[in-house]
């Protein structure tokens, strides 16, 4: 297991932003990555639009992960609504 920085930018609407937060803790879940710590940066303008959102909800997870599951769990990450980017960082130890 390897440790990651995961920043992600979710919707700003509250219903949105719950279901697809949820959808990433059950995606990194089903992929055996373990959430070490969640860090909420709230509501922030965006630089550009991102599909028709000006402001986005910004989380940041800490999480250990499998370095051969990363792409597979980028994979289900293209396929979660209202989670408009994300970026997994390799933390050197």
């Amino acid at each position: 297991m390897r440790k990651y920085e995961l920043m992600t930018v979710f919707s700003t609407e509250e219903d949105k932003f719950k279901a697809a937060s949820d959808a990433v803790r059950s995606v990194l879940a089903n992929f055996g990555a373990k959430i070490d710590k969640e860090e909420s940066y709230g509501d922030r303008d965006l630089t550009y639009v991102i599909e028709k959102q000006k402001r986005g909800r910004f989380v940041l997870f800490t999480v250990s992960a499998n370095p051969a599951k990363i792409t597979e769990i980028e994979s289900q990450f293209k396929l979660t609504q209202n989670l408009l980017k994300w970026l997994f960082v390799k933390i050197e130890d």
